[in-house]
């Protein structure tokens, strides 16, 4: 039997990059001030098809979708930001203290072909904050997503933009419709659907040639009404107080339709095609959407196989996670039952160790004590125990004393 395409195992070894940066986003979020929320790994399709949008490629070629058996419809989520919003407004979450601030971590579904980076089940890290209009929250997230990217040492590129909302953004559609529809026999098939329908995800087609047509036909296009130029120019000069280093990308948007005015994405080089680690932008009419208040948002999410790749490119790494402290020998046989229970003893002062359980010579475990990385040994034998006492082994300098039984736990507290 072999795993599904599109997906990957963690195993021992690399499972702890994956653990330190998890934890190491987790403490970032609480320290800007963010709680966790978990929310369902499947939903209704319609959330995903009312939030996300029905001309996305998400929607219209991505989605894990199935028939329950009462032949309701659900869907594996595609991205975390939906979900966490229909939450917002079925736990009532607005009827509290606002801004709410909550972030996430865990696996998303989507059927794409698969490559270096993009799985069919990957993983995402990402924020929320609901409740607040100001430019200064566009700023503290972008912010808060490239402080994660630098205390990693990764060397990345911020884009940002806004797309405006939905008085102005009208008018680039209309605009940038007239303007590719002179060269409609260039774009794929896929975008001159799309050019009716949402010309928008033209720019963010997988075909390089429909993206850099609707590039050129977007840049010189001057769109934004006066208050979401406003709005945009403040989220720069906040982020010019933040010394956060951007690239204004008039072309950006993103491949979801719930976003409005700010847009952003962190982008890396050497990994091919799929240079972008993670992104994300405003959404003022989500929450509505789903039938709740009026409510802004903005969020972000990186995906952790991205970010685990553009650190392999860049030659970096994460620390070394904690190995055993100490591994067991048994000299006898019968010792079996001592070394359980000074194994349990030492785990329950919060001691990493371990024991062989294959039967092994004490010339073999001695070996496979190496092989652990355990730093030290403590051999069990009739003779040391008749006294006491376990002999106690220094596998760095070699040395071995004998040390009192009673004293074990605290010799190793105190390293």
């Amino acid at each position: 039997m072999n795993r599904p395409r599109g997906t990957i195992d963690v195993l021992p070894g690399e499972v702890e990059k994956w653990q330190y940066v998890e934890e190491s986003f987790r403490r970032i979020c609480r320290e800007y001030g963010y709680a966790e929320i978990r929310t369902p790994v499947f939903e209704y399709t319609e959330l995903f098809d009312r939030g996300v949008g029905d001309t996305t490629d998400i929607i219209e070629k991505e989605m894990y979708t199935f028939l329950d058996r009462s032949e309701r419809s659900l869907s594996l989520r595609p991205e975390g930001t939906a979900p966490i919003a229909r939450a917002y407004v079925e736990d009532k979450l607005y009827s509290g203290p606002q801004p709410v601030k909550v972030y996430y971590q865990g696996p998303m579904f989507r059927y794409d072909r698969p490559q270096a980076g993009r799985y069919r089940q990957f993983h995402q890290l990402g924020a929320e904050v609901f409740g607040s209009f100001t430019p200064a929250i566009d700023a503290e997230v972008v912010a808060m997503a490239m402080d994660f990217c630098r205390r990693f040492g990764l060397k990345l590129d911020l884009h940002i933009n806004s797309v405006g909302c939905g008085m102005c953004r009208p008018v680039m559609r209309e605009k940038l419709c007239a303007s590719l529809k002179t060269r409609l026999e260039d774009l794929c098939g896929d975008c001159r659907i799309r050019l009716d329908k949402n010309p928008l995800r033209i720019l963010d087609c997988k075909v390089k040639r429909c993206r850099e047509m609707a590039g050129e036909a977007a840049a010189g296009l001057k769109f934004l009404c006066p208050e979401c130029a406003d709005h945009f120019g403040e989220v720069l000069s906040y982020l010019d107080a933040l010394n956060v280093e951007y690239i204004v990308d008039h072309c950006l948007v993103r491949g979801l339709d719930y976003y409005t005015r700010t847009a952003f994405e962190i982008m890396a080089p050497g990994i091919g095609a799929q240079r972008s680690v993670g992104g994300g932008g405003r959404y003022d009419g989500l929450v509505e959407m789903f039938g709740g208040p009026p409510t802004p948002g903005i969020g972000y999410a990186m995906g952790l196989e991205r970010f685990l790749l553009v650190m392999q490119e860049q030659g970096l790494s994460v620390p070394d996670s904690r190995q055993l402290d100490v591994y067991l020998v048994t000299a006898e046989k019968d010792l079996e039952g001592r070394a359980m229970m000074l194994l349990q003893e030492l785990r329950t002062n919060g001691i990493y160790a371990d024991k062989d359980y294959t039967g092994r010579s004490m010339k073999a475990q001695l070996k496979q004590a190496g092989k652990s990385g355990a730093p030290y040994v403590v051999i069990l034998g009739s003779d040391e125990l008749s006294k006491g006492k376990v002999a106690l082994k220094d596998m760095l300098s070699g040395s071995q004393t004998e040390v009192p039984l009673s004293d074990l736990t605290a010799q190793f507290l105190k390293e």
